[in-house]
């Protein structure tokens, strides 16, 4: 199982910064509307991996931001993964060029309509709508979420 953290970031007009991912070849979100984040690297914390990859896909540092849950993901065609998931609502910089596609502000009400994953919906329901942790159990056969498993703490 791979070890992954994922952010989404607010800002003052109530909108996430997500990620288009269209730059990235054999990329298994292609097409796809995300957080930005990424693949722990040897010996860091959950919040080293946020705090680098959030810079260095957005160039923003974070100042302020919360763990709000795990989601383990499984399927029949590629690696587990655990993904720890966070949101930030204060950070400094300005936003750069990202690598792996188009970052834009998205008002939160407009975001369950991109082309998302049908379990990421599941959770950026719960980010919006409630302040507690959680754990959410994601099962895919192909691209298609074929079983889930949410509690809250």
């Amino acid at each position: 199982m791979k070890l992954t953290t994922l952010c989404y970031i607010e800002n003052d007009k109530n909108e996430y910064l997500m990620l288009h991912r269209t730059k990235k070849e054999n990329d298994l979100n292609h097409d796809k509307w995300i957080g930005v984040g990424g693949k722990f690297e040897n010996n860091e914390t959950p919040e080293e991996c946020l705090l680098r990859e959030v810079y260095e896909e957005t160039g923003l540092t974070l100042t302020g931001y919360r763990f709000r849950g795990i989601v383990t993901f499984l399927s029949n065609e590629w690696e587990g993964e655990y993904m720890h998931l966070f949101t930030a609502d204060k950070f400094e910089g300005t936003l750069c060029d990202c690598n792996e596609g188009e970052l834009a502000w998205v008002p939160k009400e407009d975001v369950l309509n991109l082309h998302l994953w049908e379990g990421d919906v599941i959770f950026l329901r719960e980010l919006m709508e409630n302040d507690g942790l959680f754990s959410l159990k994601l099962v895919y056969e192909g691209d298609t979420l074929a079983d889930s498993h949410f509690i809250r703490y």
